[in-house]
């Protein structure tokens, strides 16, 4: 799994352009994909979701459009700069924090999301947990991550534009090599499906299950904290 150390000082490294790389990078499919997990979570009006490794916010603004009372956690504190500069109306505080000692009381929030930060943390298995946590019993803990397509068709030509086309664009715009040879490599080391759901469970939680997404390029993965006995 990733030093944090070093996937710290990466992600500092590309704050700026990380937005731009995302739209560019993914043909804007991962508004889709955020979207999908808002309304998977059902209405949010009122309800507390923490959203762990936010990163530049996209994903805590759109769970505050849906009404949602969110607080933003990010290790890195230059991405939180840009998405507190995205944030001029104030809606959602953005906290610097480690997803592996979460800052915050257990079962204080009815949801926890984490959007493609999973695989950055150098400890899974606790950053599920922590996230399990933090959610009272009966909520949600949402998983948005990259996957490996299933359709041969696909798999073929997704793999060569991962590996081979994604860290020439990545490395030209954002001027950092080394961080897009990481994506990739993390993403073909991560696990499938199954077994990440059964991560989920050995986290605590309960009815867990996922969903591929854009034929299988990303995946949402999630699970119930079981009411307490």
């Amino acid at each position: 799994m990733p030093e944090a150390r070093a996937v710290q000082a990466m992600f500092a490294r590309i704050a700026r352009r990380y937005d731009l790389l995302n739209r560019v990078l993914s043909v804007g499919i991962d508004r889709r994909w955020r979207a999908r997990l808002v309304a998977r979570l059902g209405p949010l009006d009122g309800v507390r979701v923490l959203d762990v490794a936010c990163g530049t916010g996209d994903l805590a603004f759109e769970l505050a459009q849906a009404g949602a009372q969110v607080v933003g956690l990010d290790f890195t504190h230059e991405m939180l700069v840009v998405a507190r500069g995205k944030d001029r109306a104030g809606r959602v505080p953005f906290l610097n924090g480690d997803a592996l000692a979460l800052p915050c009381a257990g079962a204080s929030f009815d949801a926890a999301t984490i959007a493609f930060g999973l695989r950055n943390l150098a400890d899974r298995p606790r950053g599920l947990a922590e996230l399990a946590r933090v959610v009272r019993p009966g909520g949600r803990v949402m998983v948005l991550e990259f996957s490996l397509p299933r359709s041969p068709l696909l798999a073929g030509p997704y793999r060569f534009y991962f590996t081979r086309v994604l860290p020439r664009i990545g490395a030209l715009v954002s001027g950092d090599d080394a961080a897009y040879r990481y994506l990739p490599d993390t993403v073909l080391a991560w696990p499938r499906p199954e077994a990440l759901q059964l991560e989920l469970e050995g986290a605590g939680l309960v009815a867990c299950g996922f969903e591929l997404l854009s034929g299988g390029i990303a995946c949402l993965s999630y699970g119930t904290v079981p009411a307490r006995r």
